[in-house]
């Protein structure tokens, strides 16, 4: 089941295989750690997705509590990436989080950038 995140969806094994990485860099137990989403400029298709461990809160960032885990995201950043749905994939054509985003006019083979 996915877990609803004012208009960013986050699915179980997303959720599971962030808290497996904050496990693994020993910041699992302190509760100022957040998963940080955000939208920067690069990459081949103009706009690249960034994924990174954080404690300090910005003036204007966005909090979404989910059950075991805290998203973060700038405003900005959301605009890019309402209704979009976070997710893990361990299969065979390679392992990482993959960003389905409605909002993408066009992506990149490689999934980590983005147009709108």
């Amino acid at each position: 089941m996915d877990t609803i995140i004012e208009g960013i969806t986050a699915s179980e094994k997303a959720q599971q295989k962030a808290i497996e990485l904050m496990n693994q860099a020993g910041i699992n137990d302190d509760a100022s750690y957040f998963l940080r989403v955000s939208v920067v400029g690069g990459g081949c298709s103009g706009l690249s997705y960034k994924l990174d461990f954080d404690n300090e809160l910005k003036e204007n960032d966005q909090v979404f509590e989910m059950e075991n885990l805290k998203l973060v995201t700038d405003i900005k950043s959301l605009l890019y990436l309402l209704d979009t749905e976070l997710d893990y994939s361990d299969g065979l054509n390679g392992k990482g989080f993959i960003f389905k985003n409605p909002n993408a006019s066009r992506t990149c083979g490689c999934g980590e950038s983005f147009a709108v």
